[in-house]
């Protein structure tokens, strides 16, 4: 019996209070496995993501993209848009599983989001032979209008999280205080990159150029680099302030 409720205690400790204090679980197998399996889903996702944006590209985009695009026949539009959205709620779907908690699940979905989008990037220069380069620009995202920005700018977001979404599933055994003013901070940088893409393809959405050409180039590098260093920094910062405090106390 333990003292929380042995009667030799001299006081009992309510249920709820050596909860709280109890401490968290260490980083055993069982953690490291369900971790390697998250990595072997998001290539499995990623391959496919690339596999199917290598049919549509073949198929109607054979001289590579061009704005305006070409519009897909019938309702392929529809068909793709509810595609990209499903690709998101699998990603969820496989973190929910994977995580014990709400932080440990958004842990999860931020490694595999990463995995998703570098693998689908690795899979189209496997099939297409492309991008030639990071700094080709590339269409991201469709929903709600399209995200526009070179290859480097989704792959740097993709490291960042996750080389931070592995660090919080991966050491269980810390103490990862979140509060609201951490979730407007990594909301706000969020926006600030989806912004910066959005803001790229309003720009040269309706000229007619290749994407690759360097007349569309419109990305706005300074603005994306503010959101992603804003979001990096702020997490590295509240991290090591945490290890600071855990380590006097």
């Amino acid at each position: 019996m333990s003292d929380a409720t042995s009667p030799r205690a001299g006081k009992a400790t309510p249920p709820r209070a050596a909860a709280a204090t109890a401490p968290r679980a260490g980083r055993g197998a069982g953690q490291l496995g369900r971790f390697a399996w998250l990595c072997v889903f998001g290539v499995a996702v990623g391959w496919f993501e690339a596999a199917v944006v290598t049919y549509l590209r073949v198929a109607y985009y054979p001289d590579g993209l061009r704005f305006p695009l070409a519009p897909l026949p019938g309702n392929l539009l529809r068909v793709e848009l509810a595609r990209e959205a499903a690709s998101i709620v699998l990603l969820a779907a496989c973190a929910r599983l994977a995580g014990r908690h709400f932080l440990e699940r958004f842990a999860a979905f931020m490694v595999l989001f990463g995995i998703w989008d570098l693998v689908y990037y690795a899979g189209l220069w496997l099939t297409l032979d492309w991008p030639a380069s990071l700094a080709t620009l590339d269409i991201l995202f469709l929903i709600p209008t399209p995200w526009v920005g070179p290859v480097w700018a989704p792959c740097a977001v993709s490291v960042a999280l996750i080389g931070g979404g592995s660090w919080i599933y991966l050491t269980p055994e810390r103490e990862h205080r979140v509060t609201a003013l951490d979730w407007v901070v990594e909301i706000a940088a969020g926006l600030v990159i989806i912004g910066a893409m959005m803001t790229a393809g309003h720009a040269i959405e309706g000229s007619a150029v290749p994407l690759d050409d360097a007349a569309a180039r419109e990305f706005p590098v300074a603005w994306f680099w503010a959101g992603l260093l804003l979001g990096v920094g702020w997490f590295v910062w509240r991290e090591a302030r945490a290890a600071g405090s855990s380590a006097r106390s």
